[in-house]
């Protein structure tokens, strides 16, 4: 079946005119990410060239995709909004609530009867406004879009940082707020700052060991977690070419990994395998007419210096495989230096458990690389030391692998088939054999691997690999295990080598699935009643925030100068959280509480100025909220890095927090504190982060001229009286200005609605 073909069949009828246009404009040979974006301009053919990293550009994306934790809240925001319908084709998928335990049935079965009153809100709200509904085990969300929806040369949106994950079919996939879906789904231009542009040219090929997820580790190590920022990472050269389509989507996945907006690939036969594989030949032939126009121009390939902003170059030949952290995905490590750096960190030797699997590493090909070293593995009478799970990524592989005998193959080797859901990558593990913090090392072929993500215990030091290393080490059990040179001792105590692994890109007899999952969505949804219970404490209907007063902010509190590394999950962590996703007063119990405080270096434990006592960060928000006092957040540098939760905008919003001023902002997270009306602000000199005494009061200046370009004035009131007036910058436009004085983007939204009415 292919979704939305005449939508895929207007786009690419207009395709070669806009591109056309924009080379007109721009008067130069195009990259594929100038491209896909100038094609997608709300105002139709580009009429002028917009600066990169300057120019605010209003787009109309193609399809908007959302997975269950983060879709409650863009529908419950799209309830207000005032439309019978979404405006462009939209997903929502059921894979984050699903708990990894005992096995994929049971561990579904359990989160069908625990999640019920949120699956069956996801089903009637998709049904009554027009949306495609993905049911609990379908797959997880970025596959799903992988196999079913992404296309050469689209655009698209979704509420979760790895929607960039559909640039291995060559779109530009960008992962938001939801906020940012509801103004899209309610027929709303998009605004985005345009791009930068990295072009990282691949040239060899890859061989043995190392796999794609292989080049996404090395450009990690290359651009650390915040290289990427505000800037599309497009691939190419002769080695691009020869990566499979699921590979090029593991790549493009980890990019949010590296902070990127997005990251993509040319159109080629390896992505017309894909779609044909699919069941999209169609899709296949249209992309092939227009197939000039899925790629960059020769001219910027055979000259990139000229045409990005940054280039760097791997040799695939040359790549090794790498494991990455702990901690943090862009500690890259080099395979054959990996033991040294084990031993002279100290981290623990012994491998707990190996995890493979997660919308980064699913495809078929991942499956089949993955069971051929399991299946040798058997036949050298090995098996898995560590705890080894393994997660499908969706209906349709785990179908198709049990099929080919690739799952017999994984339990062999003791590995555990999980459900097709998010489950480990995301905190969805339940560990009964693991102490809560006890001190121990797994690895995974996952992209996140920040302290606590995976089960909640900070000494649990993470890993990424690929899935084959990944499989390798839990077959061996440590960490110091290179399979490209050492040997093992099997059952008879002999000394076996593991071999090269091998597999399939796509499945000899193709892909295969009885029940994919999917539910379409009425026709007619307006008789379709959307029930919330006011009593549960899961699903909350929101509220408007309330607009700006119209005058500066005065004699403002320090909730929170966070230290260090704050991500979204440091502010709005998941895991048990998860559950309450849909609430908002619930789940801003867990706002700011991984956040290490500055001046005390706890987390969760900041001083109340008015009692004086220390406490809670939630608890000391309330109270500052009940006495009508506004605070304020200071962070560090790239502050809000990691998921495109917007819950992590809207708790501070709901509580009270007038504004967070950091060194620097990730990018998704600093437009949904936009998006909720909150003032996201950064140091104009970032040794001013220092002055932030914790008994301050802070005044916020200068608002009742805020405009474009123009500095705010902290003024900060120290213990004793003495000041300090900070200068601080923003990025905000008329439009994001217009959100803060509204209270919300939503709330300008529907005024806006309300006067077309």
């Amino acid at each position: 079946m292919v979704f939305d073909i005449d939508m895929i069949k207007a786009h690419y009828s207009r395709l070669e005119e806009r591109v056309n246009a924009a080379r007109k404009v721009l008067n130069q040979p195009l990259t594929l990410s100038e491209k896909i974006l100038y094609s997608h301009l709300a105002a139709g053919s580009a009429t002028e060239a917009f600066t990169r990293g300057e120019s605010y550009v209003e787009f109309n994306p193609d399809r908007v995709a959302m997975q269950d934790a983060t879709a409650q809240m863009a529908l419950l925001q799209f309830m207000q909004a005032g439309k019978p319908k979404v405006a462009v084709p939209s997903t929502a998928h059921c894979d984050h609530l699903i708990q990894a335990k005992t096995g994929a049935k049971e561990d579904l079965e359990a989160a069908e009867d625990v999640n019920k009153e949120v699956y069956d809100f996801l089903a009637s709200v998709s049904n009554k406004y027009g949306i495609g509904f993905w049911k609990p085990g379908a797959g997880i969300i970025h596959q799903v879009v992988l196999e079913n929806y992404a296309f050469p040369g689209g655009m698209m949106i979704g509420t979760d940082s790895h929607t960039v994950n559909a640039g291995g079919l060559g779109m530009v996939a960008i992962g938001v707020g939801g906020a940012d879906a509801v103004d899209v789904m309610a027929g709303m231009p998009w605004e985005l700052k345009f791009p930068k542009l990295i072009g990282v040219k691949l040239t060899g090929k890859m061989s043995g060991w190392t796999s794609a997820k292989d080049v996404i580790l090395k450009v990690a190590g290359i651009l650390t977690v915040k290289g990427g920022t505000g800037c599309i990472v497009e691939y190419f050269g002769p080695g691009a070419d020869s990566i499979s389509c699921t590979g090029k989507g593991t790549i493009c996945n980890m990019g949010a990994e590296i902070g990127a907006t997005t990251s993509t690939f040319s159109y080629d036969e390896k992505m017309a395998d894909y779609l044909r594989s699919t069941g999209r030949a169609e899709v296949a032939a249209m992309a092939d007419a227009v197939k000039a126009d899925l790629r960059g121009d020769d001219e910027v390939y055979a000259n990139p210096e000229k045409y990005f902003d940054q280039v760097v170059e791997i040799n695939l030949s040359e790549l090794e495989p790498h494991v990455n952290g702990p901690f943090t995905p862009d500690l890259a490590h080099p395979i054959s230096e990996f033991t040294k750096a084990v031993k002279e960190h100290g981290w623990p030797e012994e491998l707990s458990a190996g995890l493979i699997g997660s919308c980064t590493n699913s495809s078929y090909e991942d499956m089949s690389r993955s069971a051929s070293l399991a299946r040798q593995a058997a036949e050298k009478k090995l098996k898995a030391k560590s705890e080894f799970s393994i997660t499908p990524g969706s209906e349709q592989v785990r179908f198709t692998i049990e099929r080919d005998g690739l799952i017999e193959d994984f339990e062999k080797i003791d590995g555990m088939v999980l459900a097709n859901a998010c489950g480990p990558c995301i905190g969805q593990w339940a560990r009964p054999n693991m102490g809560k913090d006890q001190r121990n090392s797994i690895v995974t072929s996952f992209n996140r691997n920040f302290a606590k993500r995976n089960d909640g215990n900070p000494n649990t030091h993470s890993f990424v690999a690929s899935p084959e290393i990944v499989t390798a080490l839990a077959i061996a059990g440590k960490l110091t295990f290179n399979p490209m040179t050492d040997t093992l001792i099997n059952e008879d105590g002999q000394e076996v080598k593991l071999d090269e692994p091998t597999g399939e890109e796509l499945p000899a007899s193709g892909f295969s699935v009885e029940d994919s999952g999917y539910e379409a969505p009425a026709e007619d949804g307006s008789n379709v009643e959307v029930i919330v219970a006011p009593t549960s404490e899961r699903l909350q209907l929101l509220s408007p925030f309330a607009p700006w007063e119209g005058a500066d902010l005065k004699g403002l509190k320090l909730l929170v100068k966070a230290k260090g590394k704050c991500t979204t999950d440091h502010i709005s962590m998941a895991g048990p959280w998860l559950k309450f996703r849909g609430h908002l007063d619930n789940i801003s119990n867990n706002m700011l509480i991984g956040a290490v405080n500055f001046f005390n270096e706890k987390t969760d434990c900041v001083k109340n100025q008015m009692t004086g006592e220390y406490g809670a960060v939630p608890a000391t928000q309330r109270d500052y909220k009940a006495a009508g006092i506004g605070t304020i957040v200071v962070g560090d540098e790239n502050y809000g890095e990691g998921s495109s939760r917007e819950h992590a905008a809207m708790e501070p919003r709901h509580m009270g927090v007038r504004a967070i001023v950091v060194k620097s902002f990730a990018r998704i997270h600093e437009t949904n504190l936009k998006k909720q009306g909150m003032l996201a602000l950064t140091f104009d000199d970032k040794a001013d982060y220092d002055k932030i005494q914790e008994n301050d009061t802070f005044d916020l200046v200068g608002l009742t001229e805020f405009a474009p370009g123009k500095s705010l004035t902290l003024v900060a009131t120290h213990e004793g009286g003495s000041k300090d007036e900070i200068t601080l910058n923003h990025t905000y436009n008329e439009n994001q200005i217009a959100w803060f004085k509204a209270g919300s983007a939503l709330n300008l939204i529907k005024q806006q609605n309300a006067q077309v009415i």
